[in-house]
């Protein structure tokens, strides 16, 4: 297959999915529309290496990973980080809520072995599975071992849904407090906000380069800051390695939280260096690509124990996540939504939430309130399960499987 005609059908599956999702108002998201699809091509015509003959190779996705999550940590503030904190306990409580209910099915059920291989991934994204599945077959547990990449592929086909059905759910309660007059909170902050988005405010330097005239912050200079401060996080990854170990991606977060703090990076700075919307279709069509492992014959195997411990994982989320929103006065809907995220993760968290509000909104203002209520905690859930704690996780419990005898 060309380069181009791979590049046209990979392209015209993702249209396709957001086509389906604008139809259905956000209800049947892209991302489930396009895995299916992805797998269906699979198992019947396209090459397993179809997104990297499109172009989009481990090597380009690895460095679109490292840029998205550096932007994505200058929209977190510090500030915004201690705002969230509601949302980072409800996030290790859906966690704990996965941890918990998987373990007591897996000893009912199915043994030990299943449950330590089975939670990282399920909270986690494409690192944790990879980290449980090498230590599965290094095990002898061979099954374990594609098990592990199975749940990771397969997970985000219950957490889609689910999530769009919360957030359409809790939106559509915003908006009616606020179509009412009754929504204060963001009505209140949406000013400032709005001052960061005008053209105005995008052509500035950052803080720190003040004293250069505005002309010279060209869409090379905001990738070449972008790229030195992934650059730092991916050497502290480096250094730190024979101390503790620390994924790069989760110091990318905080590398660029510290650089828009200090004003080294403005806020967004692959979007407006016209780069945000490639990496993101880079990403989805990397993400994709890992259900090129999911076969017919896989799927029948480890359908019953994938079922069963998604289920039960959900149930187990779902429960702990409205004990602790109910206790910190979220709703059930948001806090749910927040503890789904464990299930993919960032870009789907950020595609599923801007779904849901584009197919809610009638104007730029509801839009913005939903934006500022739903879009953080969604990204925040995210990355504190999926990026920080499933890789924490997994570290530690693949060194609990135990090997076959003999």
């Amino acid at each position: 297959m060309s380069q181009m005609l791979a590049l046209l059908i990979v392209m015209a599956i993702l249209y396709f999915g957001d086509a389906v999702s604008v139809r259905t108002r956000a209800w049947i998201p892209s991302v489930f529309v396009c895995a299916v699809l992805f797998l269906l091509g699979y198992w019947t015509f396209f090459p397993k290496d179809i997104v990297s003959v499109a172009g989009i190779t481990p090597v380009v996705a690895g460095m679109l990973m490292y840029l998205l999550i550096t932007n994505m940590g200058t929209l977190l503030s510090v500030s915004e980080l201690m705002r969230q904190w509601k949302t980072i306990i409800i996030s290790l409580a859906g966690v704990c809520g996965i941890t918990v209910a998987v373990f007591a099915a897996c000893m009912l059920l199915f043994d030990m072995n299943t449950a330590i291989v089975t939670v990282p991934p399920l909270v986690g994204g494409i690192v944790s599975a990879i980290i449980m599945s090498k230590g599965a077959a290094s095990a002898g547990l061979v099954d374990l071992s594609v098990f592990a990449i199975l749940l990771y592929v397969m997970q985000g086909f219950a957490g889609y849904p689910l999530t769009a059905i919360m957030l359409q759910r809790e939106g559509k309660r915003v908006l009616q407090k606020y179509r009412q007059g009754e929504w204060r909170e963001s009505v209140a902050q949406l000013p400032e906000d709005k001052e960061e988005t005008t053209i105005a405010a995008e052509e500035k330097m950052p803080r720190m380069f003040n004293s250069i005239p505005a002309q010279y912050n060209t869409s090379y200079f905001k990738f070449l800051r972008l790229a030195l401060v992934a650059y730092l996080a991916y050497l502290a990854s480096h250094w730190l390695a024979p101390v503790i170990t620390i994924s790069p991606f989760v110091l990318c977060l905080l590398f660029g939280v510290v650089a828009a703090t200090l004003g080294f990076l403005e806020k967004h700075p692959l979007q407006k260096a016209n780069g945000f919307g490639f990496a993101v279709m880079g990403l989805m069509l990397f993400i994709f690509d890992t259900l090129n492992r999911a076969t017919p014959e896989m799927l029948l195997r480890l359908v019953y124990p994938m079922v069963v411990l998604i289920i039960v994982a959900v149930v187990g989320m779902f429960v702990i996540s409205w004990l602790v929103g109910r206790l910190l006065g979220v709703s059930m809907e948001m806090a749910f939504a927040i503890s789904l995220t464990a299930m993919y993760g960032f870009p789907a968290d950020y595609i599923i939430t801007q779904e849901a509000i584009s197919a809610l909104t009638e104007d730029d203002k509801e839009r913005e309130i939903l934006t500022h209520h739903m879009l953080a905690p969604m990204l925040v859930g995210g990355f504190i399960s999926v990026t920080m704690v499933s890789v924490v996780l997994a570290g530690i419990m693949v060194g609990y499987i135990t090997p076959i005898s003999g």
